[in-house]
C-alpha cells in the first residue's frame, strides 16, 4: 500500500490483470471448415498522406511483469501509426524537455510505484502538450505537484475493484470482461469547473464513476484498458481520444470493408459467384483472401488418401476469382496452403483448417493454444512460401495480389519481417512479440491486437483493419454462436471512433443471407462500404 496525502490513500492494483495478458489474453478467431476455434495468444500508415503527428510512448519496465510494459506500449504505438510516427522506450531513460519534440505523450502505468524520473513528472505538469496517462503512478505526478488539486481539478484515491462490466462514452456503452478482476482508478475530489468527464465506468448494481477525465493538457484513464479485449471493448475509448491529442480536427466519417474468407482451390464456384452477385447489387466493394494450393496430405474425407492441386488445375474456380474482380472484388494472398506440412496444426494438416505460419495444439479443454514459430521457421523460409505462392497465381494466369493476410492471422516475428519485405499492406489481426521495442525477440511472449482504423505497425507495415469478427451461426470451442445482430453490434459500438471502420469476414459457404443482414444492418448504422484498395 502507497500512502498519499491526508485522508487520501492508494491500494496495490490487483495483478489479474497482468496475469492475463502475461498468459495469454488475446484470442483470435480460427475457422475449421464449417466451425472456428479459439486462439489463446500471450499476452506508422498515417491516416493520410500528410498526417505528420509525432507521438512519445513511454512505459514502464520493472518488477514481476515488467515485460507488460513493452507489450502494452507496441499496442499503443501501433495505434499512433494511424496519425504519424512515434518513438517509444523506457520511462526510465525519459529526458528532461523530451515530451516538447512531440505532439503528444502517452504513459501506461503498469508496474505500481515504477519510479518515474523527476524530470518526467516536472515535463507532465509545465508542458502545454497533450499527455496520455493510463493507470498506475499517477499518484507520483501529484505528490510533485504541490497544486495538484487546484491546477488539475482532480485528486486520484484508490482503485476500485467492484464487478465493472460496462464503460459508457459518447452516449455508447462499451463492454468490459466480467473476467477482468483488475480494479480502476477512483478520486477522492473532482471539481467539475475545471475537469471534463469523458467516460464513465458502470458497476453492476448501474452507479458510476469516472474512467477517464480531462484538464488541462492531462488525459487519465484509470486503468489500461488492452486486456480481455474483444470487437466491443472499451479500448476504443483509447482509440478515439488519441485523436484529441495527435488530430483534433479530423471528421466524423464511418467506412467499412467486407472480406470472403479462405477461398482456396477446393471453393465452390457457384458459392463464390453468389458472394460477388449480392455484393455488386448493393453496390458493395470487397476482397476476398484466397490461397492457391490446396493440400490434404492425410486423405482427410478422402478415405485416407492424400491429395495436392492448385488453381491451375481448377480452372473453374479460377473463371469464378476472375468473376468476383469484375463484379468490385481485391483479390488477397492468404498465405499459401493454409497449413503446414503434414502434421495436426492443430487440427488435421488440411488446407484452410491449420495455421501456416505458426505452430499451435489443441489442449486438453479444446482450446487452441499457440506455440511459437513452426519447426524450420526463419525470414528466408517465410520469403520461400510467398514466393511459391506468388508462382502458383501465375501458373493459373492470376494477377499476384498485392495484399497480404496471414491464415488464422498469426505469424512469427521473423514471418512478418518477411511478409514486409514483400508487400507494403496486410489485412488482419496481428501478433506483437516482446522485443519489438527494445530488440530482442521473445516468439512465445506476445500479444494480440485488432485495429478500428488503418494504422502502420512497428513492423513497418500498413494494416488493413478486420474488427468485428465473423459470423458463426453455432456454438464452438467456449464461445457462443455469433449471429449477423451481433456484428451489427459490433459495428454500432466501433461508431464511438470518429473515423473508425466497421471491417467482417464471411465465409461463402454459409449462403448470403446471413451476408444480407450484416451488409444492410452496417449500412444502417452509418458506415459505407469501401474498397481496401482505397486506404
Amino acid at each position: 500500500m502507497v500512502s498519499a496525502n491526508a485522508g487520501d490513500e492508494i491500494t496495490r492494483k490487483d495483478t489479474s490483470e497482468q496475469r492475463i495478458l502475461g498468459s495469454g489474453s488475446t484470442e483470435l478467431r480460427v475457422t475449421k471448415g464449417s466451425a472456428s476455434k479459439t486462439v489463446t495468444a500471450s499476452a506508422k500508415q498515417p491516416a493520410t498522406a500528410t498526417a505528420t503527428a509525432k507521438t512519445l510512448v513511454l512505459y514502464d519496465t520493472s518488477g514481476e511483469w515488467g515485460k507488460l510494459g513493452e507489450l502494452y506500449a507496441m499496442t499503443v504505438s501501433n495505434l499512433t501509426g494511424h496519425f504519424g510516427g512515434f518513438s517509444a522506450h523506457p520511462v526510465s531513460t525519459y529526458t528532461a524537455g523530451e515530451m516538447n519534440n512531440f505532439t503528444a505523450t502517452v504513459y501506461i502505468g503498469s508496474t505500481f510505484d515504477e519510479p518515474l524520473p523527476a524530470a518526467f513528472l516536472t515535463d507532465v505538469a509545465t508542458s502545454a502538450k497533450p499527455v496520455i496517462w493510463m493507470s498506475a503512478n499517477i499518484w507520483q505526478l501529484r505528490d510533485k505537484t504541490p497544486d495538484f488539486q487546484a491546477k488539475y481539478g482532480f485528486t486520484p484515491w484508490v482503485y476500485d475493484n467492484a464487478a465493472v462490466a460496462k464503460v459508457s462514452y459518447k452516449d455508447r456503452t462499451l463492454t468490459r470482461s466480467a473476467d477482468n478482476a483488475a480494479g480502476i482508478m477512483t478520486h477522492s475530489a473532482l471539481d467539475a469547473s475545471k475537469v471534463t468527464v469523458l467516460a464513465n465506468a458502470v458497476r453492476a448494481d448501474g452507479s458510476t464513476f469516472p474512467w477517464a477525465v480531462r484538464s488541462a493538457n492531462l488525459t487519465y484513464l484509470g486503468e489500461i484498458p488492452f486486456s480481455y479485449v474483444n470487437e466491443t471493448d472499451r479500448q476504443l475509448i483509447f482509440a478515439d481520444l488519441l485523436f484529441d491529442a495527435l488530430a483534433p480536427g479530423t471528421a466524423e466519417r464511418h467506412r467499412a470493408l467486407v472480406r470472403i474468407e479462405d477461398v482456396g482451390p477446393d471453393s465452390d464456384p457457384t458459392e463464390l459467384r453468389a458472394m460477388a452477385d449480392y455484393l455488386f447489387s448493393q453496390n458493395v466493394p470487397f476482397s476476398f483472401g484466397v490461397f492457391p494450393r490446396f493440400r490434404n496430405p492425410n486423405g482427410i474425407e478422402n478415405n485416407g488418401v492424400a491429395e495436392e492441386y492448385t488453381l491451375k488445375q481448377r480452372p473453374e474456380v479460377v473463371s469464378a476469382l476472375k468473376y468476383m474482380t469484375s463484379k468490385g472484388g481485391t483479390m488477397l494472398i492468404h498465405g499459401w496452403t493454409h497449413q503446414f506440412s503434414g502434421v495436426a496444426n492443430p487440427y488435421d494438416g488440411l488446407s484452410g483448417n491449420d495455421f501456416e505460419f505458426f505452430a499451435a495444439h489443441v489442449d486438453a479443454t479444446d482450446r487452441v493454444i499457440l506455440d511459437g514459430p513452426v519447426a524450420g521457421d526463419s525470414v528466408a523460409w517465410a520469403k520461400g512460401r510467398i514466393a511459391s505462392s506468388k508462382k502458383d497465381f501465375e501458373a493459373a494466369k492470376l494477377p499476384v495480389p498485392t495484399i497480404f493476410e496471414f491464415p488464422h492471422y498469426a505469424g512469427s516475428a521473423a514471418d512478418y519481417k518477411a511478409v514486409r519485405s514483400v508487400f507494403t499492406t496486410r489485412y488482419e489481426r496481428s501478433l506483437y512479440f516482446y522485443g519489438g521495442l527494445s530488440g530482442t525477440i521473445d516468439n512465445r511472449n506476445f500479444v494480440g491486437q485488432l485495429f478500428p482504423y488503418v494504422v502502420q505497425d512497428i513492423y513497418g507495415s500498413k494494416v488493413l483493419p478486420e474488427n468485428m469478427g465473423n459470423y458463426e451461426p453455432e456454438a464452438f470451442n467456449h464461445h457462443p454462436a455469433r449471429h449477423p445482430a451481433d456484428l451489427v453490434a459490433s459495428a454500432q459500438a466501433n461508431l464511438v471512433v470518429r473515423d473508425g471502420f466497421a471491417s467482417f469476414f464471411y465465409h461463402p459457404f454459409l449462403g448470403t443471407d446471413a451476408l444480407a443482414q450484416i451488409v444492410t444492418g452496417v449500412k444502417a448504422s452509418g458506415y459505407t462500404f469501401v474498397s481496401p484498395t482505397s486506404l
